[in-house]
Formats: C-alpha cells, structure tokens, sequence
C-alpha cells in the first residue's frame, strides 16, 4: 500500500516544494528528446537501427559531458552553467531538425545530436544535492530521492504521450522542437529557485583529480548501474519497434507511459515507508526482479496483454531509481556531490545509449522480443554485481 504521510512531511519542509515545482518545466524533455530524436531519424530514413544510433548520440553527449558540469558546479556554483545550456540545447535541437529535414549525412545528424545531450541542463543533479545537503542521512531522504524517481517517471509518462501526440497531429521534428523550447524556458526559471539562492560550495583544497572515482565502491556501484541502464534502453527501443510491427507507431508513447506508471506506483510505495533488508541487498533483489517483469514482454503479441505487462514491467523500476541515487550519496563524499551524481546519470545514460543501439541492431535482425531476452538478462546481470557492493553501502 501507498502512505503519503512521509511525502506531505518533506514538502512541509522550507523551501522544498517551490524547488521541486521550479523544476519540472526544464525536465520535461527528459521524456520527450531521445524518442522524438529517434523517430524523427526513423521518419526520414526509414530505418530504426539509424534513428536508434542518433537517439544514442543523443544520450551519449548527455553521458560524456555531465560530469565535467557536475565538476564545475561543485567548484563554482550553478549559475553559469545553467544559463550556458538554457541557449545552447534548444539551439542545437534546432539545428538537428534542420539537418534532418535538409536531408543532411547521418555525421552531421550525430554530431548535433552529440551536442544537444553535452548541452542539456544539468537540473537534476542540482536538485539531487539539494536533497542530500538539506537532508542529510535523516529518513525524509529516502522520500525525497523516491519523489525525484516519481518525478522522473512522470515525467516519462507525459513525454511519450507527448510524443504521440505531436506524431499523430503534426511530425517528429514538432516534438524535438517542443523538448527545446521547454528546457530553454524552465532552465532560466529554476535560476530562481531557493535551491539555487542557497547554493553553498564545498572546500575543494586536496581533493582527488579523479573527484568520486577515486572513491571507494563507487566505480562498482557505476558498473552495476550501466548494466541495468542497459536494459532500459533496449526495452525502450523494442516498445518503439512492436508498436511498429502493429502498424500503430504512435502506440509507443501510450505503452512507455503505460510502464512508467507502473514505475510511480511502485516507487511512490517504496519512499512511503522503511525496509529492513540492507539497502545493497535491496538493490540486486530489485534489479532481479525488474528483469523477470522485463521478460514477460517478450513473447506478448497481443497489443491489450503487452499493455498490462508493461504495468508490471515498469513497478520495481523507480524504486531501483532511487536505491541507486541513496548509495550514490553513501559512497560519495559531499565535496563530489554533485559530479558524483552526475557520474551516476552519465552511467544510467551511457548504459540507455548502448541499449538503444544494440536493441535498434537487434530489432533488425531478430524482432523485438530479442530485445526484450537481451534486457531481461541485462537487468539479472546487474543484479548479481549489486550483491558484491562494499558493506559501507548496505
């Protein structure tokens, strides 16, 4: 059963429900740019594993240029960063609508696509050290990490159908369009935001150049996250492709919402109360679990059944969520905050990237449901390496 009680304490809390509100417009493309990229690609060259590798390109600027933002906003604060990227993603999503409809090289088309994910706003991780700075260690943090993953997913769920709609009403490229304009605007209206008004920087003096890297446990807990990340990216390509195969490509968005609902629902019951199996334990059996429900998709022709199963596929998701954000400010010190939570993000987004690429080739060659086997054994795979985590993380 879902309590609420813990989340209507944290919100009490000062300031916390003007920083989460202040977000939400800036992250909506979260749901919307990867798969709006991907069919916007797929549209003009009629190819999925092509629209697959410029989603990818997508995530991995995301993945490779999160943590040197995350470095710059624990040494001199958000401020700069966030009005650099509010002008410069939907500049570059622009650019990639242009190029794509121009019919331009697919180099051209992954090179901006690159730049937009270096350029994306880096809100998340913002809100993520606010939460572990103004919490700490105390119990609201496991509700306010479990909201975040809610919010996500929400988030998840708003943008495919976004998605849908735009598809169904106007094109691909509207969609694209749409994720730049938002993350534009919300990006400056989270410059205000008491979480940024606040903002205190750590003492950096003797620091590590490798920052949360040179830290204990947290290459392996990056391991395991780009392990399960990967599951997420196949399974989200091989929705694209059965709905496809049905002749209904708009479906897509309806079942990706459809299996980020089930996701809030289970993570809105895992932040409402306390669980006493140790927390890296809980990971593995999470992750395990995720990639039986991920399993049960492959195999389920019928469009009503794959829509129940993307229900139950979808509920242990936000719970591994926000497991993974509660061991990442375990295992890393709070000078790193943010890099570190950035290191986290690149993980689970280079992990999505090489999901979606290998999911697109898979697709190709043997059908969706070899994407969905492949995600399920990712998923287990992962896991299984959660249950070698340090004891520092249980």
């Amino acid at each position: 059963m879902i309590s609420l009680v813990r989340y209507a304490e944290l919100l009490r809390r000062p300031h916390m429900k003007a920083v989460v509100l202040s977000s939400i417009l800036g992250r909506l493309p979260i749901g919307v740019t990867g798969l709006a990229i991907l069919l916007l690609v797929q549209e003009t060259s009629g190819s999925f594993a092509r629209g697959g590798i410029a989603s990818a390109a997508y995530v991995a600027g995301l993945a490779c240029f999160a943590p040197a933002l995350g470095r710059i906003i624990d040494r001199a604060g958000p401020r700069g960063v966030l009005v650099g990227c509010a002008f410069a993603f939907p500049a570059a999503l622009t650019a990639l609508v242009m190029a794509v409809r121009g019919g331009s090289h697919l180099a051209a088309t992954l090179a901006l696509g690159f730049f937009a994910g270096a350029s994306f706003p880096p809100i998340t991780a913002c809100m993520r050290t606010f939460f572990r700075r103004s919490l700490g260690d105390e119990p609201l943090l496991a509700a306010a990490f479990s909201l975040e993953a809610v919010l996500i997913e929400t988030l998840f769920i708003v943008g495919p159908m976004l998605v849908a709609l735009f598809v169904a009403a106007a094109s691909p490229a509207a969609a694209v369009l749409f994720a730049a304009a938002c993350a534009g605007a919300g990006a400056l209206a989270f410059l205000g935001s008491p979480a940024l008004l606040r903002w205190r920087i750590e003492p950096h003096a003797g620091a590590s150049i490798f920052g949360p890297l040179g830290e204990r446990g947290f290459g392996r807990l990056l391991a395991v996250i780009l392990c399960y990340a990967i599951a997420f990216g196949m399974v989200e390509i091989g929705v694209t492709a059965f709905a496809a195969a049905a002749g209904r490509p708009a479906l897509a968005g309806v079942l990706l919402g459809l299996m980020s609902a089930g996701s809030v629902a289970g993570g809105l019951a895992y932040g409402s109360r306390s669980w006493g199996m140790p927390l890296a334990r809980q990971f593995a059996l999470t992750l395990a679990i995720m990639g039986g429900g991920i399993a049960l998709l492959a195999g389920a022709g019928d469009e009503w059944l794959f829509a129940a199963l993307s229900v139950i596929a979808g509920l242990v998701m936000a719970p591994a969520l926000t497991m993974q954000s509660i061991l990442v400010a375990k295992t890393a010190s709070s000078r790193h905050t943010t890099e570190a939570f950035t290191w986290s993000a690149t993980g689970l987004l280079a992990g999505v990237g090489i999901g979606i690429a290998t999911g697109g080739w898979l697709v190709e060659r043997a059908g969706p449901d070899a994407a969905f086997a492949a995600a399920a054994l990712s998923s287990a795979g992962a896991g299984a390496l959660a249950l070698a985590l340090p004891a520092r993380a249980a």
